[in-house]
């Protein structure tokens, strides 16, 4: 996205946006699906890695850290269990994606229409654009954020043989509110995360684009990526106990006994999951995860915001071909 705050709303067509959005979506699901499901498993242990004496109940297995994690989902359950949930992960980033984008421009199209005695500072814009595009994807495409958490926590145990019976059975036992649950967290997360994270992106890409070793070292509009890397990674540390609430809330329910982790506690609301781990694991509890949670953000933002870019340019010079 263009630096300078007119430009930025006039890139690409509706149709244009929509397809950059959903294949950068695409690649970026693709590339970090094995972070990703690291982070869930980890996100979802509840039991203290500095204390032995924690592990006794355990039934499931002890993670302690990104690359033991890696290594022992590939020992106990094979390389593919690397990528548990790609199927509803791939649909939910390129929806997600598509509805992104498409808002953001529209977002900040709609606040450039606003009297000049009324303009927002281009950083606030794109705070509030980014802000509305995150919600309004996140709640859209929420069921499919739910299968993927689910699907990625199961174990050698398969909790749910496919995504059409995972949306049967969900509906059957928890009724069509199942699909939803955690929601909450997840737009009380991406709100400020998405707002951050556009606002720190259209703040850093001009000022990374001016250091000339960038463009000259690094193919193809580095600058997107960096900017993209430092963006997440200022946005995610700031909003990440709330994404870890959303994972937890994600597997309530019937199944919740059932995943790879067999102790994951009840928990009945994003107050309630918030009190409860620091009561039990103290403000590093709430954390947990964030280290591979950091390593998956920033490349998938990387990824995200090159390719969107990329796909974006290579769409508008077809065009003007034509």
């Amino acid at each position: 996205m263009s630096a300078g705050g007119e430009h930025l709303k006039d890139e690409g067509t509706k149709q244009q946006v929509v397809i950059a959005g959903g294949v950068a979506g695409l690649v970026s699901r693709f590339c970090i699906a094995p972070l990703d499901v690291v982070k869930i498993r980890l996100q979802l242990q509840v039991h203290s890695l500095s204390d032995p004496a924690s592990h006794r109940e355990v039934t499931g297995p002890v993670y302690k850290g990104t690359i033991s994690t890696m290594k022992a989902i590939i020992q106990q359950e094979g390389i593919r269990g690397l990528w548990k949930g790609n199927v509803p992960a791939e649909l939910l980033y390129v929806c997600y994606g598509a509805l992104q984008f498409t808002t953001y421009r529209s977002t900040t199209q709609l606040l450039a229409q606003l009297p000049t005695q009324h303009r927002l500072p281009l950083q606030l814009e794109s705070f509030v654009a980014g802000a509305a595009a995150g919600g309004f994807a996140t709640a859209v495409t929420y069921p499919l954020d739910l299968l993927r958490t689910r699907f990625a926590a199961q174990g050698t145990e398969r909790v749910y043989t496919s995504l059409s019976a995972s949306v049967q059975e969900i509906i059957a036992h928890e009724g069509t509110a199942g699909l939803f649950r955690g929601c909450s967290a997840a737009v009380g997360q991406i709100v400020p995360y998405m707002g951050l994270f556009f606002a720190s992106y259209e703040t850093l890409r001009p000022q990374i684009a001016h250091l000339a070793f960038i463009e000259h070292y690094l193919p193809l509009s580095s600058s997107d990526a960096a900017a993209g890397v430092c963006a997440s990674i200022i946005a995610k540390t700031g909003v990440f106990p709330l994404d870890l609430v959303r994972k937890r809330l994600q597997v309530q329910g019937p199944t919740r006994t059932r995943y790879v982790h067999r102790n994951i506690p009840e928990s009945t609301g994003v107050l309630h999951t918030l009190a409860s781990i620091m009561r039990t694991q103290g403000v590093r509890g709430l954390y947990r995860g964030l280290t591979v949670s950091l390593l998956k953000a920033a490349p998938a933002s990387a990824v995200t915001m090159w390719t969107y870019e990329q796909t974006l340019r290579v769409l508008r010079e077809a065009e003007i071909a034509s």
